[in-house]
């Protein structure tokens, strides 16, 4: 299985350790301390996350040339991820809707809101774009089995492209999970260990289990490189939506920090290219019941503190000591952005309230966007001419049952 031509190899974000990936098809040799087993797990000097590198001034790519091609996956992007398409284990995710919201924007008070629904992914989350280059990863390294701690999509999405690559996926779970997660890591013919307690504990039992099961691959969000660069397409997506006008905001709902991470690599790389001139503002949306990376960016903080007592309805972004928090608040500072945490009742509302309006279904973890924007638009945030994009990360009929009960207990 090849890798495209740009891509150098693994760089620590940590250390900038960096590691060439050897690739047979190629010819290259690599001298390096890192053993092709473990090239796409963490760093082995400080165990930081690793990420994927390219030669950009190597790739040929503009404007028109990505015009022609086919809007069909996030895999007509090809010069810029690790692997080749033709090798991609892929079903058609990416190519979401980018979708005008005109009575949101003329109710925040601002000139434009899109939201780019990520819930039409194969899988109904914003997962299946990591999940796609991270099993293609793992096929090409030879794994049998796969395996990883998760709130559920992630997991459901996992099994999913597991299943596609004939691997075999092992997935923890804590019980709060939604019962759609659960259920479809089953059908899809996942090995799913469900855990009392919250993400904490299916975290433990997943590090117990893969302790005595080293051949197992890791995909969770930052345990493997390549669920980050599925996860920058998103940022190329919106951009060629618009027509290359970048957007004065992006606002996504923020658990682990894999989103925004992703969004600031594509927007960097877009840049190094001239394909765009500036960054967008980049906003964390959390739950007030659980929000360490809206608590360190208040705060003046490089990294956050992990949330002791969780306690948010919002199961997919309930992460409460998440892997990217260093990550993300560096999108956030570098952008220009900010980090926004609402409670649990304004973000129900607001999944609602965009139902009612605009016709798109949010799960109540991706209501945390539009309900951040309430949020500022009544701190006087917006003077009326931006454009807003929000991330719907999630399906809301994954998590229809919370909506409705929401309803019958305001009696409607």
């Amino acid at each position: 299985m090849t890798t495209t031509d740009a891509f150098v190899g693994l760089e620590c974000v940590e250390c900038e350790y960096e590691r060439a990936v050897d690739d047979d098809s190629r010819g290259t040799e690599t001298e390096t301390e890192i053993e092709d087993e473990t090239a796409t797990r963490r760093c082995p000097d400080c165990d930081g996350v690793l990420e994927a590198s390219y030669d950009l001034e190597a790739i040929d790519l503009d404007r028109e040339k990505l015009e022609s091609r086919p809007f069909d996956s996030l895999w007509r992007y090809e010069e810029l991820l690790p692997f080749a398409r033709d090798s991609a284990v892929t079903t058609d995710e990416g190519a979401t809707a980018l979708v005008e919201c005109s009575k949101l924007a003329d109710e925040l008070g601002v000139q434009r809101v899109l939201i780019k629904d990520e819930g039409r992914n194969p899988t109904g989350s914003i997962a299946d774009r990591g999940q796609s280059v991270a099993v293609t990863g793992a096929r090409r390294r030879g794994a049998t089995d796969v395996a990883l701690a998760s709130t559920g999509n992630d997991g459901q999405s996992a099994a999913a492209y597991a299943g596609r690559a004939d691997l075999e996926s092992h997935v923890f779970v804590p019980s709060r999970a939604g019962f759609t997660n659960k259920a479809m890591v089953n059908v899809h013919g996942g090995d799913m260990s469900v855990v009392g307690g919250r993400m904490d504990a299916a975290e433990a039992a997943y590090e117990e289990a893969t302790a005595e099961h080293e051949d197992w691959h890791p995909l969770g969000a930052f345990d493997t490189p390549y669920r980050l660069e599925g996860a920058k397409t998103l940022f190329y997506e919106i951009v060629e939506g618009l027509e290359w006008e970048f957007p004065d905001a992006i606002v996504a709902p923020t658990g682990s920090g894999l989103g925004l991470a992703g969004l600031y690599k594509g927007a960097r790389e877009f840049r190094e290219l001239e394909l765009i001139d500036d960054l967008p503002s980049l906003y964390a949306a959390q739950a007030a019941g659980c929000a360490p990376i809206v608590e360190a960016f208040d705060e003046g903080r490089d990294d956050h503190e992990a949330v002791e007592h969780p306690d948010t309805i919002c199961g997919d972004i309930e992460i409460p000591d998440p892997a990217g928090g260093r990550l993300a608040l560096e999108a956030i500072r570098e952008s220009g952005g900010g980090a926004v945490a609402t409670e649990d009742r304004a973000i129900l509302e607001a999944a609602v309230a965009v139902a009612n309006g605009e016709g798109l279904e949010l799960a109540p973890s991706s209501a945390a966007a539009p309900s951040a924007v309430w949020k500022l638009a009544e701190g006087g945030a917006f003077d009326g001419s931006e454009t807003i994009v929000l991330v719907n990360t999630i399906a809301g009929n994954k998590e229809a049952d919370v909506l409705r009960s929401h309803l019958m207990g305001q009696g409607i």
